[in-house]
């Protein structure tokens, strides 16, 4: 794993048992423009989360607890997301029904894309009419790569692939969707911040 060394040694900085921007840095606006993967491993019961972009603080965009699920949120993001959809999900809602309700409410959903997975591996994933292109997403079993303002249209499919088909660790499984994205030409600004975060499974009573 020492290719993800450079990412997870950044990640000692984060908080440790909600792992996300400080709310007090949240604003409705951000040009988030991204690509990023959430997964569930359920034989660990570990959450992930992978981002790269050009957008330079970019670890604000994945939030993940133990034993409840994960969330990116991006595009032009309202970073509420994250904590709210770790809340309904920690009581009980699942990610479909969460990120339903929260879309139903946000008035500019049509330039979000976000992405949500609950500790049942139930996938929801959303990418607003108005995201900039090339913008799209792909579900597949406990996992969704999604990516907006992409040089081209085959990154998130290329992820998908790359999630699949890469045996060992969860974030090994997430890096090499990650390079895939870039092997395709990725943000189409160019390369300038990632992150990766690994939760277990279970919850830490923090």
């Amino acid at each position: 794993m020492t290719k993800c060394s450079f990412l997870l040694a950044a990640l000692n900085m984060l908080p440790s048992v909600c792992l996300c921007a400080s709310l007090g840095e949240i604003t409705p606006q951000h040009h988030v423009h991204t690509f990023s993967i959430v997964a569930y491993d359920s034989a660990t019961g570990q959450f992930g989360a992978a981002v790269q972009s050009h957008y330079f603080k970019v670890a604000d965009v994945i939030w993940l607890e133990p034993g409840v699920g994960a969330v990116a949120t991006q595009s032009l993001v309202d970073f509420a997301y994250g904590p709210l959809g770790l809340d309904m999900m920690r009581n009980g809602k699942s990610a479909t029904d969460a990120l339903k309700g929260m879309l139903a409410s946000d008035s500019l959903n049509r330039i979000r894309q976000v992405s949500m997975i609950d500790r049942n591996g139930v996938v929801a994933t959303h990418t607003g009419s108005k995201c900039i292109d090339y913008a799209g997403h792909h579900i597949g079993k406990n996992y969704s790569c999604q990516a907006n303002l992409m040089k081209d249209s085959t990154v998130w499919g290329a992820m998908a692939k790359a999630f699949e088909n890469t045996k060992g660790e969860l974030a090994d499984r997430m890096m090499a969707a990650l390079e895939a994205a870039q092997a395709e030409g990725g943000d189409i600004r160019g390369m300038q911040s990632a992150a990766m975060v690994v939760v277990t499974g279970k919850p830490t009573g923090m």
